[in-house]
């Protein structure tokens, strides 16, 4: 007999739970916003900043610098107009270049090896 009690306590929650007719949703607007960290330890420095003004209009960038003091760092839009970032570098094999709608700006020493191809390192394929 309890089990039935508590059967049926269960069944009319669940009910009830499940539409309430007074019950309204609240949809919240945004609301400008503003975060941000930096890290700094024996590894390098990394850190992050973004704010909104709540009307659809976003700006941030984050970023880090390693111990050897290679470092990127993206600074990025996103609004009505979509998506876009610079990233502003100085890592290896990185050269100045426009794809999509990223532009990387790289200060990165290029070397040239003569003879070496890539992908080849002096082993012979027969």
């Amino acid at each position: 007999m309890i089990y039935q009690i508590i059967l049926v306590v269960l069944c009319v929650v669940a009910i009830s739970s499940a539409h309430d007719p007074h019950h309204h949703e609240h949809h919240h607007h945004p609301h400008p916003y503003k975060f941000g960290y930096s890290i700094k330890d024996h590894h390098g420095e990394q850190h992050r900043h973004e704010h909104g003004d709540g009307a659809g209009h976003v700006q941030g960038s984050y970023g880090f610098t390693d111990h050897r003091g290679i470092h990127r760092e993206v600074h990025y839009t996103a609004d009505h107009a979509g998506f876009r970032a610079t990233v502003k570098t100085n890592e290896p094999g990185t050269a100045n270049q426009d794809p999509a709608a990223v532009k990387v700006h790289s200060s990165a020493h290029h070397e040239h090896h003569h003879g070496h191809h890539h992908g080849h390192h002096g082993h012979h394929h027969g």
